[in-house]
């Protein structure tokens, strides 16, 4: 009689690391199949799963204890502090009020090493892109060559984003973005779905352009544009003005939490 199997060689590696994803929202629920994916890729490859989610946390108290999409909601935000050993991708925000996840990560204070980088394996990224701590690339997203990625950016599907782009911290890209080559998004900036950004623009810190529209010469900080070709419809609303004033006046306590070495895409994502 033969003895238990020992490991599979085709599968062996590294243990598979715990991750935890703040907020239980769409964009926390996306990110999570988004962990799915590339674990089932792995084991299609004969490696290891990268990824063990151990759950959400999320504030709201209604939903402690409970599954969505089949992963539990452990607790609140501040329970990642006695999870030393989870990576961590923080999945807030919405266009209501963008700022949030620069708000959490400030106030989370975690290290940034703490910050998982999860990629969808659909994504096709180059190997001269590089990609922040905390950031989130779903399907079927382009990095074309030598973009660079800040730190917890949100790239929902099917983005493009080609040569040269530079995109900063905390921005939010949604589903059917296209930027031209050399395009700037400051630092939390808000790309609604479908927009199109010309080559060589810049698209200020915490401004927000509106689904659908054309951008075809820099739009200013703190500002709402909308439209074909897009024009400046107001401010901001409160929460990314309040993030602009901060900046400006130098006093943002932990600005840059979270934000390290960028991860070169040549190399195995953690």
């Amino acid at each position: 009689m033969s003895g238990a199997a020992g490991p599979d060689p085709a599968r062996s590696g590294p243990a598979a690391t715990d991750l935890v994803i703040i907020g239980a929202g769409g964009f926390a629920r996306e990110t999570a199949q988004a962990v799915r994916a590339a674990n089932a890729d792995d084991v299609a490859r004969g490696r290891a799963p990268r990824w063990r989610l151990t759950g959400h946390l999320d504030e709201n108290p209604a939903l402690h204890g409970r599954d969505v999409d089949g992963v539990r909601v452990l607790g609140g935000s501040g329970l990642v502090h006695d999870l030393p050993g989870t990576r961590v991708v923080v999945c807030v925000g919405n266009p209501r009020d963008y700022a949030s996840r620069a708000r959490l990560v400030r106030r989370l204070k975690l290290p940034e090493d703490r910050y998982a980088t999860v990629v969808h394996p659909t994504a096709a990224v180059s190997d001269s892109s590089v990609l922040g701590p905390g950031t989130v690339l779903l399907a079927h997203s382009v990095l074309t060559a030598a973009v660079l990625v800040g730190a917890h950016v949100a790239v929902m599907p099917h983005v493009v984003l080609t040569h040269d782009d530079v995109v900063g911290d905390f921005v939010t890209i949604a589903s059917g973005v296209r930027l031209g080559g050399g395009t700037r998004l400051e630092r939390g900036a808000y790309v609604g779905s479908g927009a199109l950004v010309r080559e060589a623009t810049t698209v200020g810190a915490w401004s927000l352009i509106g689904m659908g529209s054309t951008v075809l010469g820099d739009v200013p900080p703190g500002e709402v544009w909308i439209g074909s070709p897009a024009r400046r419809l107001r401010e901001a609303g409160a929460p990314a003005l309040a993030e602009l004033r901060a900046a400006s006046a130098g006093g943002a306590e932990g600005q840059d939490a979270g934000r390290g070495p960028a991860t070169r895409m040549g190399s195995p994502v953690t």
